[in-house]
C-alpha cells in the first residue's frame, strides 16, 4: 500500500497541522506503509529553511518540500502541481489536509480524473466558530467548491466525536473518526526544568500557567487575559507563559488584553518552543491552560496532559472525554469560568496534581500516533477494498475504543 499524504504547508508556524501531518506519517510508517508526503516551503509570514525538490528521509516516512508563492495561509506552487500530473498514478491512494484551500481542491480535482481514491483531513476548519470566522468567503468558497469534493471523498477523517457531529450537520456523511495523538516516548522522561528557567529567568519561583499555541483570535486569550487579571490579584506568584509563534501579527493586540486588565508584567511570550525547550517548558508548569473558543483536537493539549499536567480546557477543545476521564477541568467559553478553574486547582494543588496524575495515564493509554495509525490503516484498506457503504459514520476514536 503506497500512501501520498499531501498538505500545502507544514511548517511550525501554522500550528497544529504540521504536528499532525508527521505524527500520522511516522505512525503509518511504523506499520508498514509505504508513506511519502509532499508540501511547500511555506511557514505563514516565512519560509521554511529546508532542501527543495529532493526526498528527505525522516522519521519511517519521506518528505519533499516545493518552492510556493504564499501569503499566510494561502498557498500555490506549479513545481508541486507539475509533480503531482506526473506521479500522483503511482500511489494507491491520497490523503489531502485542510480546507478552502485551492491548492488542496485542485489536488481533489486530479485524483478524480486519475481515478485515485483519496480521504482528507479538515483539521477543524469546519467547525462552527472557525465557519463564521471570514464567514461570507468561506461561504461562497464551500457552495461553489468545496461541498461537492468533500461529497465525493472516499472518507473524511475527523479527529474528534464532536466534530464528526458538526460535519454530519453540513450533510457530509462518510465519516471516519480517528483523534489524535503524541508520541510516547517524548513522554517517559521530560527535560530538568532548570532550562527553561536559565533561557526566561522571570519565571523563576514563580506558579507557572502555561499556554502552548499560536497567537490567534481563535485561542481565547481575550478570555485568558481577563481571568488571569482576577487570578493575579489573589495569586500574586503566579506567572503565565505565553509560548507560540506570533503567526498572523496578532501580538500586539493581546499584548494590550493583558495590559488592560493590569497584568502584562507577569506575562512571558516566549515566542514558540520546539525540542528540548518546549519540554522543559512543560517540567516547569503547574497549570496548562487552553481557553479556545475552537478546536479541532489540539495536540498541545494532548502534550500537557501527556506530561502530566493540570490541564484546564473549554469546551471550544473538542474533548469532553478527558472530563468523563476525570483527566482535566473542562469549562465554558467564558472568562468567568476560566477564572474559576484557576482558582480552584491553584487553591488545591494536590488535588491538582492527582489530576495531572490521571490526565498522563489517559493519554499515554489512548492518545499515542500509534494507536492512530493502526486505526487509520484499517480505513485505508477498507477504502481500498470498497467495504464502506455510500454513507457511514465510523467511530474509531479512543473514547469509543479503549
Amino acid at each position: 500500500m503506497r500512501i501520498l499524504i499531501f498538505t500545502p504547508y507544514i511548517g511550525a508556524n501554522y500550528g497544529g497541522i504540521g504536528k499532525a501531518v508527521r505524527g500520522i506519517a511516522s505512525g503509518l510508517g511504523s506499520q508498514g506503509v509505504d508513506v511519502d508526503v509532499v508540501t511547500t516551503d511555506a511557514n505563514n509570514l516565512e519560509k521554511v529553511a529546508i532542501p527543495l525538490n529532493r526526498w528527505i528521509d525522516e522519521d519511517n516516512y519521506k518528505i519533499r518540500y516545493f518552492p510556493c508563492w504564499h501569503k499566510h495561509d494561502f498557498v500555490w506552487s506549479w513545481s508541486l502541481i507539475s509533480w503531482l500530473i506526473s506521479h500522483l498514478k503511482n500511489y494507491d491512494l491520497v490523503h489531502t489536509n485542510t480546507v478552502f484551500a485551492p491548492i488542496v481542491s485542485f489536488v481533489h480535482y486530479l485524483c478524480r480524473i486519475k481515478g485515485i481514491p483519496y480521504i482528507m483531513t479538515p483539521h477543524g476548519m469546519l467547525e462552527p466558530w472557525a465557519l463564521s470566522y471570514k464567514a461570507g468567503k468561506k461561504r461562497l468558497y464551500y457552495n461553489l467548491i468545496e461541498k461537492q469534493l468533500l461529497e465525493k471523498a472516499n472518507a473524511i477523517h475527523v479527529i474528534a466525536d464532536r466534530e464528526a457531529k458538526n460535519i454530519s450537520s453540513l450533510g457530509l456523511q462518510k465519516l471516519a473518526t480517528i483523534n489524535n495523538g503524541v508520541y510516547r516516548h517524548e513522554f517517559i522522561t521530560l527535560p530538568d526544568a532548570e532550562v527553561f528557567y536559565q533561557k526566561f529567568p522571570a519565571t523563576r519561583n514563580k506558579r507557572i500557567i502555561l499556554f502552548l499555541g499560536r497567537i490567534d483570535p481563535k485561542k481565547g486569550l481575550d478570555l485568558l487575559a481577563l481571568a488571569f487579571g482576577q487570578v493575579k490579584s489573589k495569586f500574586p506568584q503566579t506567572h503565565l507563559v505565553i509560548a507560540g509563534p506570533n503567526s498572523i501579527g496578532y501580538l500586539k493586540t493581546v499584548q494590550d488584553y493583558f495590559a488592560n486588565n493590569g497584568c502584562l508584567d507577569a506575562v512571558t511570550f516566549t515566542g514558540m518552543l520546539t525540542g528540548e525547550l518546549k519540554y522543559a517548558a512543560l517540567a516547569a508548569a503547574n497549570l496548562y491552560i487552553a481557553p479556545s473558543y475552537s478546536e479541532g483536537f489540539s495536540i498541545s493539549i494532548l502534550e500537557g496532559m501527556a506530561a502530566g499536567k493540570p490541564c484546564i480546557i473549554t469546551t471550544g477543545c473538542n474533548f469532553p472525554e478527558a472530563a468523563q476521564a476525570q483527566a482535566a477541568c473542562v469549562v465554558e467559553i467564558n472568562a468567568l469560568a476560566i477564572e474559576y478553574a484557576l482558582i480552584e486547582c491553584l487553591s488545591h494543588p494536590e488535588q491538582a496534581q492527582k489530576m495531572g496524575a490521571r490526565a498522563r495515564e489517559f493519554i499515554m493509554q489512548n492518545y499515542t500516533w500509534e494507536s492512530a495509525a493502526q486505526k487509520l490503516v484499517e480505513v485505508y484498506k477498507a477504502v481500498l477494498n470498497r467495504t464502506l457503504p455510500d454513507k457511514y459514520n465510523l467511530s474509531l476514536s479512543s473514547s469509543n475504543t479503549h
